[in-house]
């Protein structure tokens, strides 16, 4: 009971991050197809400004599920990291340039200089949520049993790559969508057109990007398959359809505040019929929940952990990324610095 409680509690920490890194993520993904330094000034400007008060405190969440990972089920982590370690590895370099290329581009006074270290933003953007979604496919579709050695073969394959593009629409979506809201907030009604029409780009992409993936990956991942058009994953997945056209039809009007929830919807529903349609297995069809366990006292630690983050961090961050939405964390100008 307490190997469940802590998987599910993994699977919601998973989600929270694919929502709030999401966003990052997306933004930047906008920001690798603005254009050149002209045409790409004005979305740099304002993805720039949205990210900057809260980019980093969404890894808060990645190093929590690997926490949860290692200590709750070792089994499964020595299993993943050990078959899956070259895309985790690539995963871990991209967020690493990705932060450096976002914090050094803007106090960056020469061109050539800012054009490298927003490349190195822009891509890593790209790369790492990508080969996060493959190490999910290879998940899914039960290629790293425990004792799998790290070949090609457990990531380079039909599932994960095609999990690793659902990953990437997942970012472009939810990320167009937040910088359609911060363009109002930001006062940019030229933006507001702008990173509209990706939003409902994004819509179209994650649809199709999603429906072949479905379609394509059935011999490969037959029991997560049948999981999610089956039962509760199949519930949930139409759920988040209906979230997602709900999304594009909120953006096109005055209430596109409100899509920033009904996209952050969308991603954790679609996090949550893979978890529902992969129980009651971490790798299916090898090792289910209770196998991959670890021994009974760190797991009851493990709640009282869960708790504590609950009780003090959960609000810390809701306030945080309310403040945030709402315009009132601003990131200090240059002007501020002087003085």
């Amino acid at each position: 009971m307490t190997a469940s409680i802590v998987a599910w509690i993994l699977l919601l920490v998973i989600a929270a991050y694919a929502c709030g890194g999401g966003v990052d993520y997306g933004a930047g993904f906008w920001d690798l197809l603005a254009g050149g330094a002209e045409r790409g000034k004005r979305p740099r400007w304002l993805i720039d400004h949205a990210m900057a008060p809260v980019w980093e405190v969404n890894n808060v969440w990645l190093i929590f599920a690997f926490i949860l990972m290692w200590t709750g089920f070792p089994v499964f982590f020595q299993t993943v990291f050990t078959a899956l370690w070259l895309p985790l590895a690539l995963a871990a370099i991209g967020m690493v340039l990705r932060g450096a290329g976002f914090a050094l581009r803007k106090p960056t006074r020469g061109l050539a200089g800012r054009r490298i270290y927003g490349a190195m933003f822009a891509v890593s953007s790209l790369l790492t949520p990508f080969f996060l979604g493959t190490v999910i496919g290879s998940v899914a579709s039960g290629r790293v049993a425990p004792g799998t050695p790290a070949t090609a073969h457990a990531w380079a394959n039909t599932t994960s790559i095609m999990a690793g593009l659902v990953a990437v629409a997942s970012t472009a979506f939810l990320g167009a969508v937040f910088l359609t809201v911060d363009a109002r907030r930001f006062d940019a009604p030229d933006l507001m057109g702008y990173f509209r029409l990706r939003a409902w780009i994004g819509c179209g992409a994650l649809l199709i990007v999603g429906v072949l993936g479905l379609t394509v990956t059935d011999p490969h991942a037959s029991y997560v398959h049948h999981g999610l058009t089956h039962g509760a994953g199949l519930v949930l997945l139409l759920i988040a359809v209906v979230a997602l056209a709900f999304t594009a039809w909120l953006i096109s009007g005055k209430a596109a505040g409100w899509a920033r929830y009904s996209s952050v919807a969308v991603v954790a529903l679609l996090v949550a019929a893979w978890g529902f349609a992969q129980r009651p297995y971490l790798v299916p069809t090898s090792l289910t929940v209770q196998q991959g366990a670890g021994a009974s006292a760190p797991l009851q630690w493990m709640l009282v952990v869960a708790l504590v983050a609950l009780v003090f961090i959960g609000p810390a961050l809701v306030v945080l990324y309310r403040l945030d939405t709402h315009g009132v964390l601003e990131p200090l100008t240059d002007e501020d610095v002087a003085e």
